[in-house]
């Protein structure tokens, strides 16, 4: 009597225990999927980011979106696509802003020059009208 007692209990939780594995099993398997669209957009951040000088005017901000653009082309190969996807988010980022102080420096040098060319003419004009 003793073991049909414990057997009738045991069956509501057997069931919650497999309900919950099943569960647990299908999210597990729901794989992400590759990021092969952002790390497209990614990858062309740091050619921009490449073509735009930032090697040299902003070598720090460059190197770190190559690096992390590496690691994200590494995970990618490794299957791990939820890595891959935020270093890439992270190399598009890191790209763009070393694009944009490119820029930015390039912008202040120009502007730079520009005041120098201004300040030498107004020395040869002054000098001539006196």
């Amino acid at each position: 009597m003793m073991k049909k007692f414990y057997s009738l209990k045991l069956y509501p939780m057997l069931g919650i225990i497999l309900t919950l594995a099943a569960v647990f099993f299908m999210t597990g398997c729901a794989s992400t999927p590759a990021p092969t669209e952002q790390m497209a957009i990614s990858r062309a951040a740091v050619s921009n980011a490449s073509s735009a000088g930032s090697n040299e005017f902003a070598p720090l901000l460059f190197k770190s979106a190559t690096e992390k653009m590496d690691g994200a082309e590494r995970a990618m190969a490794d299957k791990n696509y939820e890595l891959a996807r935020q270093l890439a988010e992270q190399a598009q980022v890191d790209a763009q802003l070393a694009e944009a102080t490119t820029r930015s420096v390039k912008a202040q040098k120009a502007a730079d020059a520009l005041q120098e060319d201004s300040r030498v003419l107004r020395q040869e004009i002054d000098r001539k009208t006196k």
